[in-house]
């Protein structure tokens, strides 16, 4: 029986798909895709798992296209199969309704970076290496990469590293707001899961919905983005178990 490309699993609250072709830099193919969907799915469906850690076996977080495969030539119907693939994990991200943390060890190069850009917080190895190689090798960048990466950098920052296809290191990506930290490599899992470990202690629902009025709230007017956050704090008042975070509150601060 074969390995899975992307495998799924749960550390206590904690949710984990690691990419699983080592052998490749966990490059991009069908099977990949695949794998990865069911995986974004399964981790929507975990009741149990409050946050979702996304990170690479090996060497790489994700490698972009597995352009060995490529090189041996795709027709049209399997291209537009892959890139419906890749935009359909862009909308299981928006849809997974839990924090996702990028634990990006060594390179996240194209389809890669934009894995890594999905998600909500992203945590460095001290070896980690960024970029978009796709216009070296003729393509152009599919899964929504280039509004993230104009959000997270700027515009200007976004067309270099596009046009140019420069690779940038660990230290560069936090400095110009790629990356949120950089970590050692030996740490990487230790530190992502300790981030995971504070937000599980949040409540699912507010971060839920703080998810949700953080990501639209970048399209939306002012007065929209009013309107969502006072939505939100309702549902969040008339929830069951916000009375129980804040006795919790209270108790920390010695006052229950």
């Amino acid at each position: 029986m074969s390995k899975s490309a992307v495998h799924y699993r749960r550390e206590d609250q904690t949710g984990i798909i690691t990419f699983n072709r080592p052998e490749r830099l966990n490059a991009i193919n069908a099977p990949f895709l695949r794998a990865f969907m069911s995986c974004l799915d399964e981790a929507r469906t975990d009741t149990v798992a409050r946050v979702v850690i996304l990170t690479g076996e090996g060497r790489s977080f994700c490698a972009g296209e597995d352009l060995k495969e490529t090189g041996e030539g795709k027709d049209l119907a399997t291209w537009m199969e892959e890139v419906d693939r890749l935009q359909e994990i862009q909308r299981l991200v928006l849809k997974l309704g839990k924090p996702l943390i990028a634990a990006v060890p060594g390179y996240a190069l194209g389809g890669g970076c934009e894995f890594a850009m999905s998600c909500d917080i992203r945590i460095a190895a001290d070896d980690a290496v960024f970029g978009f190689p796709e216009t070296s090798v003729g393509l152009t960048v599919t899964t929504a990469g280039t509004k993230l990466l104009t959000r997270l950098v700027g515009l200007g920052k976004a067309k270099e590293l596009v046009f140019t296809g420069a690779f940038v290191d660990a230290e560069t990506a936090e400095r110009i707001g790629l990356a949120n930290r950089v970590v050692p490599r030996e740490r990487l899992m230790e530190e992502a899961l300790a981030m995971a470990r504070i937000i599980e202690e949040r409540s699912p629902l507010a971060l839920k919905l703080s998810r949700i009025a953080i990501d639209q709230g970048l399209d939306a007017t002012f007065e929209q983005t009013l309107e969502l956050e006072a939505a939100h704090l309702m549902i969040c008042i008339q929830s069951r178990n916000q009375a129980d975070y804040v006795r919790r509150k209270l108790e920390k601060m010695g006052e229950g």
